[in-house]
């Protein structure tokens, strides 16, 4: 903040009464019933105090005020009036402002103003205590082992849980504030030294770019504004809910945008195999890592693969060696293959929203409900072959196992394209199928980071790393996706 009044802002009054005009004109004081102001007199001097209830550390607000009203300096001039005040705010966080346009951002973003009669400068003091609830481990991103704090919806709670693991100096935290009307907090985070510059130019500048009235989906809405998603299913950026998390990618190089009223961190730059990850892997041994990395690549791979493969073998048996004729539905039914893996996928679909909206103790007896009787009974009518339910559901499992929401409901997406070509073209259709799947990754580019980096473009030494999970003290350097500044973790023996 500044003494140094912005140009086209009204500055603050000298009168104070006029500051109180402009509030109730303006903002709403005496109409809002959580817009306050507290009047007191200070060396026979007018202050006023403007605050929010329920942003508010009242606590402060009461030390501060005590120690205002009950100061002992009578015989010093009221010409130094400012400074006695400004003295005598017990807080460690007291700024200058100068104009009408900040004293009212600062109060709705929960800081208190005090302003002084006669003089054109207002004090912001920081008290804030935003409601919410305590750090826990997310639900999306549970381990058997490690911490149990992740991220909530209050910005400076979710940084400085991340600056209790990184005591760097060079940890940067940026503040903006996005948005006409919401005007919500976004703070860039970065390690200076190590992440690109560019990079963070980039990321500040469309931050800075973005032009909306609101911020109601927090991060979600940010992301829309950064990457240009469009109508691509896949995820651009990656999003965490867990500190250690955050802070190995900013060890690396990355750039996290943490934004207020959102528990999820976004990290860029991601490629495809960032999506594939899990905190779980590196929790184990190296070598447990790995298979838990491989088990959950193979499940991805039949969430994606394993249905279209199948309803391929049923549509052209011949393909199949004769030790596997067992593949395929041994039962016909009046209602094609396709038509039922499709009913299959949307019904599983239904069952997944339904367990979103359901209260927790009602979820167990829906789904005991929907697998014993909707299951079976759609099988003994007819409306499914066995084959189908089966298939289905391990697909779906290997959804499940993808750590990244998004690119589980992306790949779901991705199926269902091909099981389309499969039923209409047979094999050409599953082998444009996956070609057109695989130039469709290799051409995105989020924050101009190729997305199947290090397989296109191919780089062996980072493709190893992906493929297995590296103790750490061999784990010498960092992503070269990111451009980092220092490219080594552990200095280098000689």
């Amino acid at each position: 903040m500044s003494s140094e009044k912005p140009q086209n802002m009204k500055p603050i009054p000298n009168k104070v009464a006029e500051v109180d005009a402009f509030m109730e004109e303006k903002v709403g004081l005496g109409v809002s019933f959580d817009l306050g102001v507290r009047r007191i007199k200070v060396l026979k001097k007018d202050v006023h105090l403007y605050y929010i209830n329920g942003l508010t550390d009242t606590e402060y607000i009461i030390e501060i005020l005590d120690s205002l009203i009950h100061n002992k300096n009578t015989e010093i001039v009221t010409t130094k009036i400012f400074e006695v005040v400004k003295g005598l705010l017990v807080h460690q966080s007291v700024e200058e402002i100068s104009t009408m346009d900040e004293l009212v951002d600062q109060v709705l973003s929960g800081l208190i103003v005090i302003v002084i009669d006669g003089k054109p400068i207002g004090l912001v003091v920081d008290v804030r205590s935003y409601p919410g609830r305590q750090p826990e481990e997310p639900d999306t991103e549970k381990v058997v082992r490690g911490s149990r704090d992740g991220f909530v919806e209050n910005i400076i709670v979710n940084t400085a849980i991340t600056r209790r693991r990184i005591r760097d100096e060079r940890l940067r935290f940026e503040m903006l504030h996005v948005g006409e009307r919401s005007k919500t907090d976004i703070s860039i985070g970065y390690i200076k030294g190590i992440a690109d510059p560019d990079l963070i130019d980039i990321v500040r500048k469309e931050l800075e770019g973005i032009d909306v009235d609101g911020l109601t989906m927090a991060d979600k809405t940010i992301e829309e504004f950064i990457v240009k998603q469009g109508y691509n299913p896949y995820p651009l950026v990656r999003y965490t809910e867990r500190a250690d998390v955050a802070a190995t990618h900013l060890l690396e190089g990355h750039v996290l945008i943490y934004v207020d009223t959102s528990p999820s961190v976004i990290i860029t730059p991601s490629t495809l195999f960032h999506h594939m990850q899990h905190a779980e892997e590196y929790r184990q041994a190296p070598a447990v890592g790995t298979l838990v990395r491989w088990t959950r690549f193979f499940g991805i791979f039949v969430s994606l693969y394993l249905l279209p493969i199948w309803l391929l073998f049923c549509l052209e048996p011949s393909l199949l060696p004769e030790k596997f004729e067992f593949i395929g539905p041994n039962e016909k039914t009046h209602i094609p293959i396709v038509v039922q893996i499709f009913i299959s996928d949307i019904g599983i679909e239904f069952l997944r929203m339904a367990a979103v909206h359901t209260p927790t103790p009602l979820s167990t007896a829906m789904g005991l409900v929907a697998a014993v009787l909707i299951g079976q009974i759609a099988i003994d009518v007819g409306l499914f072959v066995p084959e189908v339910v089966l298939y289905a559901s391990v697909a779906t499992i290997g959804t499940f196992v993808t750590p990244s929401l998004e690119l589980g409901v992306a790949n779901k997406i991705s199926r269902l394209m091909l099981l389309v070509l499969v039923a209409l073209f047979k094999v050409p259709g599953l082998v444009i199928g996956i070609t057109l799947y695989i130039i469709l990754l290799a051409s995105i580019k989020a924050l101009n980071t190729p997305y199947l980096w290090p397989l296109i473009p191919f780089q062996p030494k980072a493709l190893s790393h992906i493929l297995f999970r590296r103790p750490f003290p061999g784990s010498v350097e960092r992503p070269s996706i990111v451009h980092p500044q220092d490219k080594y973790r552990q200095p280098r023996k000689p």
